[in-house]
C-alpha cells in the first residue's frame, strides 16, 4: 500500500536524521499518527497548512508500507471522499515504522514567510541531506 505523510521542516529532518527510514515520535499533545491515502489530500495540506504555520513549509512524504499490516487500521474519512486517512495511536508508531519502506519527498512548499536557504537542485532546504 502507498501512503503520503504531509510533513513540516522540522519533522522532515526529523525523518532525514531516520536516513529516511522512520517518522518520529509523537509529541505529548499528538495521540494520532494519520498518514493519508493520496497525493492530493497530502498535497493540500502540505501547501494550504504547513506553509502558513511554524517554519513555513510543507512537504509531501511518500512512503509504502506491508498491506497486511496496513488493514489492521480502519480508514477514517474526514471530509470529502478524497481526505482520507489511517489513524495510528502514537504508541504504535515505532511499530508502524518497521513496516514501511525507504520514505521520499514527493513535493516541497514555502509560504511567503519562509526564512531559510533552498538547494536549487534539490528544492529542498539546506538543512536537509539527501542520501
Amino acid at each position: 500500500m502507498i501512503l503520503y505523510r504531509p510533513v513540516g521542516l522540522k519533522e522532515l529532518e526529523l525523518i532525514a536524521q531516520s536516513d529516511f527510514k522512520a517518522f518520529p515520535p509523537r509529541l505529548p499533545e499528538q495521540p494520532i499518527f494519520y498518514p493519508v491515502l493520496n497525493f492530493a489530500y497530502a498535497e493540500q495540506i502540505a501547501r494550504n497548512w504547513n506553509t502558513k504555520t511554524n517554519s513555513f513549509a510543507g512537504f509531501v512524504t511518500k512512503f509504502e508500507i506491508e498491506s497486511d499490516y496496513a488493514n489492521k487500521f480502519e480508514v477514517q474519512t474526514v471530509g470529502s471522499r478524497i481526505h482520507q486517512e489511517l489513524w495510528i495511536p502514537a504508541e504504535e508508531l515505532a511499530e508502524f515504522n518497521r513496516h514501511i519502506g525507504k520514505i521520499t519527498i514527493e513535493a516541497a512548499y514555502y509560504g511567503e514567510n519562509f526564512q531559510g536557504e533552498i538547494d536549487p537542485e534539490t528544492n529542498l532546504p539546506i538543512t536537509i541531506k539527501l542520501t
